[in-house]
């Protein structure tokens, strides 16, 4: 993001100052900031990379122009799946994210200066020392369930609506798409047994002639514009995972 010739840490204590300095205010646009960081994620603009800066401060902006880059760039399109996921479960995404990244720079000074294996490993000591990005998020959220008795997500009425489905309503949609329940082999089953198909994304029903699609994973049905998938680009789609499937592995 800044020119690399601006800050140039040469020292074991010179990458883990900036490292220091990147973590924190990746830690502040993730809590603290969280409101303006997510006004700024826009799904309707381009590729959005979140930074954190030496000096503890935070900026959501475009990939820089030049290839390659003067330090290693933080993950492509965070905004895209703002609107697709569960508020907690998008901002734990992106802090999986930000951690790799912190790593990638911090290691990236130590190679262009040529640290040593006693130099990496101090390093690494120092770094392994702090709290993740991702174990201070979910230590957030932890405490703010406690204070407020209701979870931090500004989605939480929507993942509720969600969680109202049966087991047996859930059965009830799967391998077809909502519109088609009412024809082929599920319409010998009762009308009870089939419940109301809701959006895994915005959890509302909405039953006139939009455009649906299931996750080959979780077998959940979503809006086509809740995960920012249209009926040609579903065509070209061999297995399809929602975004929460598809951040699974990076939230473990």
């Amino acid at each position: 993001m800044e020119p690399l010739q601006q800050h140039v840490p040469r020292s074991v204590e010179d990458v883990f100052s900036d490292f220091q300095g990147r973590r924190q205010g990746l830690i502040n646009a993730l809590t603290s900031d969280v409101r303006r960081f997510y006004e700024l994620c826009d799904p309707e603009k381009e590729n959005l990379c979140l930074y954190g800066l030496p000096d503890a401060s935070w900026d959501v902006n475009l990939p820089v122009e030049e290839v390659p880059p003067e330090l290693p760039e933080p993950v492509l399109g965070i905004n895209f799946a703002r609107d697709g996921m569960q508020e907690r479960d998008w901002l734990s995404l992106v802090a999986v994210h930000s951690d790799s990244w912190l790593l990638a720079v911090a290691f990236f000074f130590g190679a262009r200066f040529n640290f040593g294996k006693n130099e990496r490993k101090k390093l690494f000591q120092l770094i392994n020392d702090l709290p993740t990005v991702f174990e201070i998020l979910k230590a957030s959220f932890k405490q703010s369930k406690d204070h407020s008795g209701t979870p931090h997500n500004s989605s939480s009425k929507k993942s509720n609506a969600k969680s109202r489905l049966s087991e047996s309503q859930i059965k009830g949609v799967k391998g077809s798409t909502p519109k088609e329940e009412e024809s082929g082999e599920e319409e010998e089953e009762d009308d009870d047994e089939q419940g109301v198909t809701l959006c895994g994304a915005c959890g509302e029903n909405n039953p006139n002639d939009e455009f649906w699609i299931c996750c080959d994973v979780c077998e959940v049905w979503f809006h086509g514009k809740c995960v920012k998938i249209t009926p040609a680009k579903a065509e070209h789609i061999k297995q399809y995972k929602c975004p929460g499937c598809s951040s699974k592995r990076a939230r473990v």
